[in-house]
């Protein structure tokens, strides 16, 4: 199945003086979004142990926002995402949803067995265990169900063949036939399209767009800066502290993207550990293979834990003043 590729969607107006740029000033995070708010960060920090790895982040991302997250190795993307997942608490910061919204998390490296004798129909029908649980049994509107989405991922017919039969597009075809059985309102994906070929790829980024027009909020984590620029709007730049945010052509500048090279390597590993105080979290999460959701009875809220953290640069980096604005789409 091959589809034509999609011009990149006009980017909306920033709210009044926003910028796109490193240090830009845009909203408040307290300030009231829109209607139909997807996603909201209060200057949120995460990390290991105690170490950041990522400081200082507010944005708003209302539904329907298909949002591009990149960055250097190690700036921290992978972690904000296992933090919007629920597997992750923030040391500093909250985390706000719709309520009753529910979440799929699809990670860099799904945790499933290929070798497992498992058809590709068993594997994408748990993607309805919100409506059946873990262990219950499939009715025939369900089993219809699972055939369509495989339908509309280019999978008609491979709903009796076993997973490890199958290529890692058609691997990832079907890890996406799941996610449109979630049927979830914030998809957060990390790296989806890694290892996968031109042609799935496309498939694929026309369902994050259909998604997205259904008033989904999409987070992506990419590394192909050019699928970026001509498939996303707008995009986060990440260096451990955000860099800039904002519309695509806007971030992804020479000088913003040498500036995240240069924050990433400034921070030490070995910097002292945050001063935050651990808390339990505030928030019961449950965590599947391959995706995760969860639905919300009211406003999600990870409780701020502490009142500070520090991260030292090395000093043989360059010292530039982390971005610590608030962002709105």
């Amino acid at each position: 199945m091959r589809v034509p590729e999609p011009a990149p969607p006009a980017a909306p107006p920033y709210a009044a003086g926003a910028g796109a740029g490193a240090g830009a000033s845009v909203a408040a995070p307290d300030s009231q979004p829109a209607a139909g708010l997807g996603l909201r960060l209060h200057n949120l920090t995460l990390g290991y142990e105690r170490h950041p790895a990522v400081h200082h982040l507010s944005l708003f991302c209302p539904a329907g926002s298909k949002l591009a997250i990149v960055g250097p190795n190690g700036a921290g993307k992978s972690t904000l995402l296992r933090a919007l997942a629920g597997q992750l608490r923030p040391l500093t910061g909250r985390i706000d949803c719709l309520a009753g919204q529910r979440v799929a998390y699809l990670p860099q490296t799904p945790q499933i067995d290929r070798s497992f004798p498992v058809t590709v129909l068993d594997m994408v029908q748990y993607g309805l265990w919100h409506q059946s649980g873990a262990l219950g049994r499939w009715s025939a509107a369900q089993r219809q169900r699972c055939l369509e989405a495989l339908a509309s991922v280019g999978l008609q017919g491979f709903e009796r063949r076993t997973i490890d039969t199958l290529s890692g597009g058609q691997f990832q075809r079907a890890l996406f036939a799941r996610l449109i059985l979630q049927d979830a309102d914030l998809l957060l994906l990390d790296e989806p399209f890694a290892a996968v070929d031109e042609g799935t790829t496309l498939d694929l980024l026309q369902l994050l767009e259909r998604w997205s027009a259904a008033g989904k909020t999409v987070l992506v984590v990419l590394h192909d800066l050019s699928l970026v620029r001509r498939h996303f709007a707008h995009t986060l730049l990440l260096a451990r502290e955000p860099i800039a945010f904002g519309a695509t052509a806007a971030v992804l500048t020479p000088a913003n993207l040498r500036r995240a090279m240069n924050m990433r390597e400034a921070f030490d590993e070995g910097a002292p550990w945050c001063e935050a105080e651990a808390e339990p979290a505030v928030h019961g999460h449950h965590v599947h293979e391959h995706a995760h959701e969860h639905a919300h009875g009211d406003s999600h809220r990870h409780e701020e834990h502490g009142s500070g953290h520090s991260a030292q640069p090395s000093r043989s980096q360059v010292q530039a003043a982390p971005a610590r604005a608030a962002g709105v789409l």
